[in-house]
């Protein structure tokens, strides 16, 4: 069996082809660029390499910013902490590039790993991205690890939170998909009651399906005490913490998560949601750019802008965002002269109008929930109820930040608000989100 580029200093181990680095032997979650940076600097450890030549090898087809690479340097001091005698791994050299400065010894004999591990990992590399493209990818590699091995706990996990990524992200119907995900992960922890990642799976499906706050954050607790590191895990603890309204709770898991993967575009855009649900715009502002730094194609960090934009009633930066996100969805800049009219007539009501109106002409295509948002813009609050009942009836996912996100702010003030969250079992905000709704 051919040997595997594999490299090995202090701790860690670094595997080239498998994208793959372990400290201890547990893992340190990197985004595939910034593995790539990595490689590059410990296959010449010792040796100058300069920014030209990373450029060059890490983004061969691609013009990107010099600036990039601070970021992904940056990135791997935090993820990997400092070598023996506080010295960093990576020294920088001024106004040439950078060099790996630990000893490393070259593994060549090292086995692969199994394929039903690569197609594990293939298959939460693909659900890092948050991508409603990326997701198929992930279903089919995980669908093929359990194909070799039924009895794979991590793969059981990985499909469960797959078939949750798909409810999300509107892939699939969510009641299916939940289905499949709560199927997934219970069989993922009859194979291991250990397995961490299938904790987190089920606490996916009972938090954004069944609304079962207590059961999901007893699972959550669970998968964090097998496993502190499990980014998933974190991640939605922060989400569930926010929805009950523990908003700065929320924020602190999430932070943890950062410490854990700082490289992570989800970590970034989770924390730009946590700005947002607490009305601190221009930090949420802040946390979507620095998204779009460590990828510039993920697929929502502009909604999110384009969500805070409006809420600051910045229209300039509001409109150019939304060009620039359907722009990468393949729509042209001058189909948005009709909502620079709507906008100039109504301002946010405008737009709101302008949703509506073609909605109504696909109105398979928009969920009850965005109809119930833009209902309430206009001040239509019996048509507003009248779409969020339908989306609580049908369990939408996206209901699971109702008590605290500020696109139900004009809703709030109606006693049919209350009469909804208590339908979830969620209580209503504190006086000081109150406050901050009624400044927003």
């Amino acid at each position: 069996m051919a040997g595997r580029e594999c490299y090995q200093f202090g701790e860690f181990l670094l595997e080239g082809a498998e994208r793959r680095l372990s400290r201890a032997g547990r893992p340190v979650q990197l985004p595939p660029k910034t593995h790539a940076v990595l490689l590059e600097l410990v296959r010449r450890a010792g040796s100058l390499v300069t920014k030209t030549e990373l450029l060059e090898r890490v983004w061969p087809e691609a013009f990107v910013e010099e600036g990039i690479l601070a970021v992904h340097i940056s990135g791997l001091r935090r993820a990997m902490g400092n070598g023996a005698g506080n010295a960093d791994y990576i020294e920088t050299v001024a106004r040439s590039g950078y060099r790996f400065t630990a000893a490393v010894i070259q593994l060549d004999s090292s086995p692969p790993p199994s394929e039903v591990v690569q197609l594990c990992d293939r298959g939460r590399a693909h659900l890092r991205a948050s991508s409603m493209y990326e997701v198929p990818k992930a279903l089919a590699a995980f669908r093929a690890a359990l194909t070799l091995d039924p009895a794979h706990a991590e793969a059981h996990a990985g499909l469960a939170l797959a078939c949750c990524a798909q409810a999300l992200l509107r892939v699939a119907p969510p009641a299916e998909a939940y289905a499949e995900a709560k199927s997934a992960a219970l069989r993922g922890l009859a194979m291991d009651p250990s397995c961490a990642a299938a904790q987190t799976a089920l606490a996916a499906v009972l938090f954004f399906s069944e609304w079962s706050w207590l059961a999901a954050e007893r699972s959550l607790l669970r998968a964090l005490h097998l496993d502190a590191r499990q980014i998933d895990a974190w991640l939605l603890h922060g989400q569930l913490l926010e929805a009950l309204g523990r908003l700065d709770d929320g924020l602190v898991a999430k932070q943890t998560a950062l410490q854990l993967e700082p490289l992570s575009p989800a970590v970034h855009l989770s924390i730009s949601h946590s700005y947002w649900n607490q009305r601190r715009y221009d930090e949420s502002i802040e946390w979507a750019n620095k998204t779009l730094a460590l990828d510039p194609q993920h697929p929502h960090a502009r909604e999110f802008l384009v969500g805070a934009y409006l809420k600051k009633g910045d229209f300039e930066r509001w409109l150019a965002e939304s060009v620039a996100h359907a722009e990468s969805h393949g729509v042209p800049a001058v189909a948005f002269e009709p909502l620079k009219k709507a906008h100039a007539g109504g301002g946010r009501a405008g737009v709101a109008q302008h949703f509506l109106e073609r909605a109504s002409r696909q109105p398979q295509a928009f969920p009850a929930l965005q109809l119930a948002i833009n209902y309430g813009e206009l001040g239509d609050l019996d048509s507003a109820f009248l779409h969020l009942e339908r989306a609580l009836d049908a369990r939408d996912p996206g209901l699971v930040h109702l008590a605290v996100g500020p696109q139900w702010d004009s809703l709030r003030a109606d006693g049919r608000f209350f009469q909804c969250l208590a339908r979830m079992g969620l209580r209503p905000l504190g006086p000081e989100l109150v406050r901050a709704c009624r400044q927003s």
